[in-house]
């Protein structure tokens, strides 16, 4: 007795015969540039033969001016099909076939130098895929949103191979020379990202450093994926750049870190150094009760940002008086940072605002976790710090020139202001 496996539409379940949104929106002017685009395709791998051989198909080949046969010597023998996929979608087209003499009395299989052998995706549509992944998509959601596009051709295997292609790229940019890049100014900074080593979600620190050219344009130049940010991380990434040809900067804005304060000093000794004003401000409000947090904020502000180096010392002087009789945690902690914490005083006023804080690298750190939030644990360490560096090599975040760039030329003075007693 045989049986029937096959069942009506009627006995399929409701997901498997539902008809799904875009999936009836027929496009007459898709459907017929996509048929347009296999035709355009055929038709120039067929004329790159017929170059190749001088002559078409069917056709003698021509003689030289010599009385000797142009072009290459062989002939075609039929024609293969292949699937390609590119930004017009994925289509099957027939690529021709020829075999080639080598010259030394055997023959080769002749190759399209337009089409790569095992090629299955045009670079235009690698770049799409790659761009969408780094938008803030994980490797599966990039298949569905690309459905439409490539009807389904792509699958997360695909997307992780793509974004592979990009660590050749990524392995030239850690190596290119910063011998002619005039940089004046350096921000540093770490964060914290979770990475997966030995299947185990594991949070490791990225550091990045990012350099102010001479008219004030802001480019990263390194980041580096590190177990944290001790005084030897720092210094491997510092010996790193200045290997590269890196010149000694004339400023540099740190987060206040102990291991990146005792690598400046090896490397750096005497450059004037700016401790970030927003971290410090976090660690006064750690050091206080919650009930004191607004009063805490409103002197520090006050004491910051005043318009002149004398008022800001006039500020600190009171700011210390004050918290070390109301809590003595915050006058010590201000202290501690020392005259660091002031030094955007000996730079003109209008560069003050771009050198009181690491806000520049802030920023990437807050794009960079909102780009990772579909994925909460990346892959390796390798992967985090690369995906890093390709938001900004993609362009999806672009950094403008510092405020205040124009004074640029003028160098750090040599007043600062004095430690408050």
């Amino acid at each position: 007795m045989t049986s029937t496996t096959t069942k009506s539409a009627n006995d399929l379940p409701d997901a498997e015969t539902s008809v799904y949104l875009f999936d009836d929106w027929f496009d007459p002017i898709e459907a017929g540039l996509r048929e347009r685009v296999r035709g355009f395709l055929e038709t120039m791998f067929r004329t790159e033969l017929d170059a190749v051989l001088a002559r078409p198909r069917y056709g003698r080949q021509a003689a030289a001016s010599d009385g000797s046969d142009a072009g290459v010597a062989g002939h075609r023998h039929g024609s293969r099909t292949r699937t390609l996929t590119g930004t017009f979608g994925s289509t099957e087209i027939t690529v021709p076939r020829a075999r080639i003499d080598a010259g030394d009395g055997t023959r080769r299989e002749w190759k399209s130098k337009a089409l790569r052998a095992y090629q299955r995706r045009t670079k235009a549509a690698d770049a799409l895929i790659a761009s969408t992944y780094l938008a803030g998509t994980n490797t599966r959601r990039v298949r569905r949103a690309l459905a439409a596009v490539f009807g389904g051709a792509i699958g997360k295997d695909t997307v992780s191979r793509v974004w592979r292609k990009v660590q050749t790229d990524w392995e030239a940019w850690n190596k290119r020379s910063l011998a002619d890049e005039p940089m004046v100014r350096l921000i540093l900074d770490g964060t914290v990202v979770k990475v997966r080593l030995d299947r185990k979600a594991t949070s490791i620190s990225l550091l990045v450093v990012i350099g102010v050219r001479e008219d004030g344009q802001k480019i990263l130049l390194a980041i580096k994926s590190m177990g944290g940010e001790t005084a030897e991380a720092w210094r491997s990434l510092l010996d790193d750049l200045v290997a590269r040809g890196l010149r000694r900067p004339e400023f540099l804005i740190v987060d206040g870190g102990k291991g990146l304060d005792a690598a400046i000093a090896q490397i750096w000794d005497g450059v004037p150094v700016q401790r970030c004003t927003v971290h410090k401000h976090r660690n006064l409000l750690a050091n206080a009760p919650e009930r004191l947090h607004e009063e805490i904020t409103a002197d520090y502000t006050d004491m910051i940002y005043a318009e002149t180096p004398h008022e800001i010392e006039d500020r600190r002087r009171k700011f210390v008086a004050k918290w070390r009789l109301r809590h003595r945690a915050v006058a010590d902690s201000l202290e501690e940072a020392g005259d660091r914490l002031f030094t955007f005083t000996r730079l003109p006023p209008s560069q003050w605002k771009s050198a009181r804080t690491t806000n520049a690298i802030e920023r990437l750190h807050e794009e960079f976790k909102r780009r990772i939030k579909t994925q909460t644990v990346l892959p390796s360490a390798e992967t985090a710090a690369m995906l890093f560096w390709a938001l900004m090599a993609s362009g999806q975040i672009i950094m403008r020139k510092i405020d205040g760039w124009q004074t640029l030329a003028i160098k750090p003075g040599d007043q600062h202001v004095e430690l408050a007693a």
